[in-house]
């Protein structure tokens, strides 16, 4: 355990490095967040806006001249114009996107409920892809089209430059699209990352986006159009009205061939690792901690893939502790320890208490050796614990040959009283069953009260159990049946608060050990034992009526 702690702690630690190192290159928009406040997600959108896609338009219509030939007047008109129309597209851009972000802002200002930050994450986190759908027609009808016509008409050129200046600008478009997409997801990065420290972490992103598949084989291939297109420029003094039409398809036949085939090789590089730590996380989701994430490369993503599988080692570990405490404690109890619920403190609640013990097992111990005499409690318990458990009780504790059994906590059923009374006739009519010729013979007895609940003990060693003079008064109400030869004996405490009907017969006040006042009993009677297939048909099923309520 003390190795395990450690390397959790170490792990911990270098995923936190991780983290600081991958925001880094985000540290300056961080600061800004903070001077900024609310008017942040405004201000990238508007510093983003006004600057890449005028640099764009510039780096185009340079990349042009290249190719068409053309005077500085005649550059200059048409740069202007091109500036202009970029400047009308940004703007309504702006306008159409500020309305958007009011559920961010409204965020950062202070409106911190769980709607509004559901509200906000989702907008952040759906903006970018929203933008890009949403306004991708603009710079089309307001920029590339009218910038296309006004370079054919004021750099005069064939109708069919058109075309082919109108393929490249499509080019630069797609460019500055998927610019705009990283550049706003990279802005909002400062405020998501709030927003998470505000709320539980997310069990999915329920928005949707760019898949990185896609973002990489349209990224890719797309730079290295560009990238050919440039390099042709360079390199060949200049084409003539047909040179640009030429080398668009040329590029465009190279990124096809070749860098489509790289980006696809690469994709995968990505994505496989990826794709196999998605898989085994669907399997811990589902409860399997039995598998591992193969480590296929040596770069961060192995690292990723290592450090998952440590996580597993963890979680396997944990499971390990949860069945053990399954073995040596009712599962429902093992699950509330280590649930978030439990409370180390204790609490004071009414529950019912059970408690059987064996009829004459010291003279049964005496004359029998040892083996035997574990065998028969063995079968006992075999009979009578799975009783307990379909009632809704768990067995707080084995005494010797008896058995502590409580009703209502951890799990808190309002009908405890009735369920311990079903349990304790089932309990006696199955152990005492006169066909069971080598079987030993139990009394139980009930009684209800408000008990302290908790995990009792010191130095290391904890048990889970319930205290109070209800559980003493339990053990001595089973002790009574060797006295009124009953069955089952419940207290008057534990009538009061039965909802249904059952036969019981008076015993009367009685003075018991310990006890300062005397308890009045009633005996439960127990029904002969139906045959086995009626008894099947019959059987009450685990957990039955009032939904529960952990303490």
């Amino acid at each position: 355990m003390r190795w395990h702690a450690m390397a959790s702690h170490g792990a911990a630690g270098g995923a936190d490095q991780t983290a600081a190192g991958a925001d880094r290159p985000f540290a300056v928009l961080t600061w800004f967040y903070r001077k900024l406040g609310a008017q942040f997600p405004a201000a990238v959108l508007t510093m983003e806006l006004a600057t890449a896609p005028f640099i764009i338009t510039a780096a185009t219509l340079g990349l042009f001249t290249f190719y068409y030939d053309a005077g500085k007047g005649q550059f200059f008109t048409v740069l202007g114009i091109a500036l202009g129309l970029t400047a009308i597209a940004v703007g309504v851009v702006l306008l159409r996107t500020y309305p958007r972000l009011r559920p961010i802002k409204r965020w950062i200002a202070g409106e911190r409920d769980p709607d509004s930050t559901a509200k906000a994450w989702s907008t952040a986190v759906g903006l970018p892809l929203d933008l890009v759908k949403r306004d991708l027609a603009l710079p089309v009808l307001l920029l590339i089209v009218p910038g296309c016509v006004a370079a054919v008409v004021f750099l005069d050129l064939s109708w069919y430059d058109f075309f082919a200046i109108l393929a490249g600008s499509l080019v630069s478009m797609g460019y500055a699209l998927i610019l705009h997409y990283l550049a706003v997801e990279g802005g909002m990065r400062p405020v998501l990352v709030d927003i998470n420290r505000e709320v539980a972490p997310r069990l999915s992103a329920e928005v949707s986006a760019i898949p990185l598949r896609l973002r990489l084989m349209a990224a890719l291939p797309l730079i290295n159009i560009i990238t050919g297109l440039i390099v042709a420029a360079l390199t060949s003094g200049g084409q003539g009205d047909e040179g640009l039409g030429f080398d668009v398809l040329v590029a465009v036949a190279v990124a096809t061939t070749v860098s489509l085939e790289l980006t696809v090789l690469l994709s995968k590089s990505i994505l496989r690792p990826i794709a196999d730590l998605q898989r085994a996380t669907d399997a811990v989701r589902k409860g399997n901690f039995e598998g591992a994430v193969p480590v296929t490369t040596g770069d961060e993503l192995g690292e990723l893939a290592a450090s998952f599988n440590q996580m597993l080692e963890g979680l396997r570990e944990r499971e390990r502790i949860r069945e053990a405490f399954g073995t040596y404690l009712d599962e429902e109890v093992a699950e509330y320890i280590l649930s978030e619920g439990f409370d180390e403190e204790g609490v004071e609640l009414e529950v019912s208490v059970l408690f059987c013990d064996v009829k004459d097992f010291t003279r049964f111990a005496a004359n029998a050796e040892a083996p035997e005499v574990v065998r028969c409690l063995n079968e006992l318990f075999e009979v009578v614990v799975p009783i307990v458990a379909r009632h809704g009780g768990h067995v707080d504790k084995f005494v010797g040959d008896g058995l502590l059994a409580v009703f209502g906590a951890p799990e808190n059923y309002p009908d405890h009283a009735d369920r311990a009374v079903r349990a304790a006739i089932e309990m006696a009519r199955e152990a005492n069953d006169p066909t069971r010729a080598e079987a030993l013979r139990i009394g139980v007895g009930v009684n209800t009260g408000r008990v302290v609940a908790g995990s009792i003990g010191g130095a290391g060693r904890l048990n889970f159990s319930v205290i109070g003079d209800p559980v003493n008064i339990a053990a001595r109400v089973e002790a009574e049946t060797r006295e009124t030869g009953d069955e089952v004996l419940i207290t008057a405490e534990t009538k009061r608060r039965l909802s249904e009907e059952y036969e019981l017969e008076p015993r009367g006040s009685r003075e018991l050990k310990g006890i300062e006042e005397p308890v009045e009993l009633y005996a439960a009677v127990v029904p002969e034992r139906e045959p086995a297939k009626q008894r099947r048909k019959d059987e009450p099923r685990s957990r039955e009526a009032a939904e529960p309520e952990h303490v």
